[in-house]
């Protein structure tokens, strides 16, 4: 694995308290400092209790500490599951001497069930011992936060005399408008909340909005960045490009990810009349049940990729003008309506498909916008793992 920059100024920890069996189930991040924040939450309208009580800190743009659990979402779970999210808070507060209003508290997992607070209020007793600076500790804290996920989703970057480090957690419950993802990012330059908001915002637009597993938006969902301003100011645009890029990187981890997945998809709509008609389109195909199984087979049934584009009912497509790409580089295929379907390269298009990562772009006329999406195949996999996820 690649060496991970450090982020001067954060602390990080992660371990089981037995909430799960064995693995990593409890982690946080500590700033030595109160942050500039900036917060993403779920559009669903039924969030989770920390997404209701994390709306509730963030409002003055401070934060200085996360913590998080997994196996349990705390959702649904009415004023107590409320309770228990600020308790744990407290828990944080009273361990690390700050105040409960700059803790985000953080669930997921098993929508409906109460977080076992004997657990968690046994497992945080240690929490100023627990903490530490190292790469270790984050990497621990990486892992605490993961649930169906195969692996961690970590990334540093320099810009200038600043470091921003991302990690984010997520498999399933995707949908290309915020997925059930957590993503942490934390940076030692100096920016303001009121410049951090939108900043993060059209990052958020471009990554993590644009993704899909399996069409469902999670009710735990969250995107935070906290600077804690110890490397000094930092020009604005690089650090908003190098911002974007890592949440481009993060979200393509999740969508190569998926549960049960075995390919990462990479679909660009262009010749668009509006921004939107890109968007919904990319979204219609990359979440259609039909194109992701044909793609984890390898078939090269494109007459599926013609149905999910002509369901996008608010826009007329002309036929004539469609085109579909598959592959990139010299390798691309190109399938157009003037083609003798007859000869159409089936068997180059399949051995296209059979790549970890496959490459789509669809033209749909002479329109100037387009827009990218990432998703991945649907396999028997997803189907086993989510029959029986709680039993």
């Amino acid at each position: 694995m690649e060496h991970i920059d450090i982020v001067p100024g954060f602390s990080w920890f992660g371990k089981n308290i037995g909430i799960k069996d064995k693995t990593l189930d409890f982690g946080g991040i500590l700033a030595d400092v109160p942050c500039q924040a900036a917060a993403v939450f779920t559009k669903n309208t039924i969030p989770g209790a920390p997404v209701q009580v994390g709306r509730e800190h963030i409002k003055d743009g401070l934060l200085q500490a996360v913590i998080v659990n997994s196996k349990n979402a705390n959702v649904a779970t009415g004023t107590g599951g409320l309770e228990d999210a600020r308790r744990m808070c407290r828990l944080v507060a009273e361990s690390c001497g700050i105040a409960p209003e700059l803790v985000l508290p953080s669930s997921t997992g098993v929508i409906g069930r109460r977080l076992p607070m004997e657990v968690i209020v046994k497992g945080a007793a240690s929490l100023q011992d627990d903490f530490g600076k190292t790469e270790r500790h984050l990497l621990n804290f990486a892992d605490a936060i993961m649930t169906t996920d195969t692996r961690r989703k970590i990334m540093s970057v320099k810009v200038g005399n600043a470091t921003l480090v991302g990690v984010a957690k997520g498999a399933g419950m995707i949908e290309p408008n915020m997925a059930t993802m957590l993503s942490y990012l934390m940076t030692d330059a100096a920016i303001p909340s009121a410049v951090l908001q939108p900043m993060l915002q059209r990052a958020v637009n471009k990554s993590f909005n644009r993704i899909s597993v399996d069409t469902d938006t999670s009710t735990s969902d969250t995107v935070v960045l906290l600077a804690n301003g110890l490397a000094g100011a930092v020009d604005l645009e690089a650090f908003e490009a190098a911002l974007q890029e890592m949440t481009v990187y993060l979200a393509k981890e999740i969508a190569r990810d998926g549960e049960g997945a075995t390919k990462l998809i990479e679909l660009k709509v262009s010749g668009a009349k509006t921004a939107e008609q890109a968007l919904l389109t990319a979204k219609s195909v990359v979440n259609s049940p039909l194109v992701k199984t044909a793609i984890y087979g390898a078939d090269p049934n494109w007459g599926r990729f013609v149905m999910a584009i002509g369901k996008v009912f608010a826009y007329q497509v002309d036929v004539a003008e469609l085109v579909i790409y598959f592959g990139q580089g010299a390798e691309r295929l190109k399938l157009d309506a003037a083609m003798d379907m007859n000869e159409v390269p089936l068997d180059d298009i399949s051995e296209l498909l059979k790549r970890s990562e496959v490459f789509l772009e669809i033209v749909l006329g002479s329109g100037p916008y387009s827009e990218t999406v990432w998703g991945c195949d649907l396999t028997e996999g997803y189907v086993h793992e989510n029959a029986h996820y709680t039993t």
